[in-house]
């Protein structure tokens, strides 16, 4: 009966053994963060153009900027530009005050009337050609030119495929290196892309003035980079 009990101990034992070891195995991972890149030239832009007037009323100021917008748009419609391209993206009547040291107070020397329009470029190719012709029309500013793909969703897919990959590369490294392999993946997490070289980008601003030769812009290839962390389970030598 001893023997039996001593028996039955050792298996249990035994049984034990194998059991922490397994779940070890089980709980062992190995924690990687990679980066994936890729490249791409950009194909469109979008640029902000700024008409303004100065007054000495708000209703002048005002009214003196809607007739510079409407040729702006015009100049707009003429260089192949949609309407749904070129809304309004900010409009502001604000007075003018200027600081008089002699009194101590700001005195009121007019209003200002500023109306920004956001244009949209979906051919790269006519963009210099569209910013002359604005700012022939009129246009006090071209500001905060930015360049982006029409791919970039693809483009973004691509570079998350090829973190995940860099990222089980540099597992099993680690992985040989710790004297194991690399099982299955457990988790992964997605950082927000970044850009370099794309959107969003600020380029130019420029003050409206008379244009002797065509404005030429070259963009910049763009890079999206995609940064994952992950979790893979970590398999030692002694439970292949």
């Amino acid at each position: 009966m001893q023997k039996i009990r001593l028996l039955f101990c050792f298996i249990l034992f035994v049984v034990i053994a194998a059991f922490s070891q397994f779940a070890s195995a089980e709980q062992s991972q190995l924690v990687v963060s990679a980066s994936g890149t890729v490249m791409a030239k950009p194909d469109m832009a979008e640029f902000g153009v700024v008409v303004k007037s100065d007054a000495e009323s708000a209703d002048k100021a005002a009214s003196e900027c809607a007739g510079k917008y409407r040729v702006v748009q015009g100049a707009l419609r003429s260089a192949g530009v949609a309407t749904d391209d070129s809304p309004s993206a900010n409009y502001t009547v604000f007075p003018l005050l200027e600081w008089e040291q002699l009194s101590g107070k700001n005195i009121m020397k007019g209003y200002s009337a500023r109306h920004t329009i956001m244009v949209k470029v979906h051919n790269l190719a006519t963009l210099g050609r569209i910013i002359d012709g604005v700012v022939k029309a009129g246009a006090d500013e071209v500001q905060g030119i930015r360049f982006f793909s029409s791919r970039y969703d693809a483009l973004r897919q691509q570079a998350v495929a090829l973190a995940i990959g860099n990222a089980h590369s540099d597992a099993l490294v680690m992985a040989r290196a710790a004297g194991g392999s690399v099982g299955q993946l457990i988790e992964v997490s997605l950082m927000q892309p970044s850009f370099i070289g794309g959107r969003p980008m600020e380029l130019m601003a420029m003050k409206s003035a008379p244009v002797s030769a065509p404005t030429e812009i070259a963009p910049a290839e763009q890079e999206i980079t995609a940064t994952i962390t992950s979790r893979w389970r970590f398999i030692p030598s002694s439970v292949k």
